[in-house]
């Protein structure tokens, strides 16, 4: 049964504090969203996560039009991109968190599939999209391409782009992103033993 709004508010509000109090987000950085039956929750324009308020938290309609809350983040695109391309996604989690940033500003922006977890909750890819302006739509149709076959994209210099079935799911699935980009920062010279193909092949053939 789906969340009603109000409870979908609350959530978004706990998980928002949640993620900024263990540092997944900076400031105003990142946006959150939920999908709901008769449109979209979104966090505010130059917002906290860790200081949200559920009765300001911004509602589109179905069309995406400003219908509610405060007015929404700047990069409303990034979550339409996703929620458009994959309808089994309810909820985008954009962060700036410190490991999956480190990686999109690398020449091979790569997170390699160390652990199971990773493969479970992002997947077997994890495209980079070029460096655009942050705030600049432009960069909504290549992340929209990208979402198709990705839960999960990295903004180049930048940072991570999430979806998830659920809000709590999304934000799982966000912090599960840095803590594989922060093996891979710490693995990056040791030459780490990757799970091969036929591992992950498994795992989303049983989990995915």
């Amino acid at each position: 049964m789906s969340l009603r709004e109000e409870d979908q508010r609350q959530i978004l509000v706990s998980l928002g504090a949640s993620l900024f109090a263990r540092g997944f987000s900076v400031g105003s950085a990142g946006n959150i969203s939920v999908r709901l039956p008769d449109g979209y929750l979104m966090t505010p324009t130059n917002s906290s996560l860790g200081r949200l308020d559920a009765a300001r938290i911004s509602k589109l309609d179905l069309d995406w039009r400003h219908v509610g809350g405060d007015k929404p983040t700047k990069e409303v695109f990034l979550h339409r991109a996703f929620l458009d391309a994959r309808p089994d996604a309810g909820a985008v989690v954009h962060l700036h968190s410190t490991h999956a940033t480190a990686i999109s500003c690398l020449e091979e922006a790569v997170i390699p599939p160390l652990t199971p977890y990773f493969v479970m909750r992002v997947g077997r890819t994890l495209p980079l999209i070029p460096y655009y302006r942050p705030g600049d739509a432009a960069m909504e149709p290549a992340i929209h391409a990208a979402a198709k076959t990705a839960k999960a994209v990295l903004l180049a210099n930048h940072g991570p782009v999430i979806c998830g079935p659920t809000l709590t799911d999304a934000v799982n699935a966000a912090e599960e992103l840095e803590e594989a980009a922060r093996l891979a920062l710490m693995l990056r010279t040791l030459n780490p033993r990757l799970l091969t193909p036929a591992q992950v092949d498994d795992l989303l053939n049983t989990f995915g």
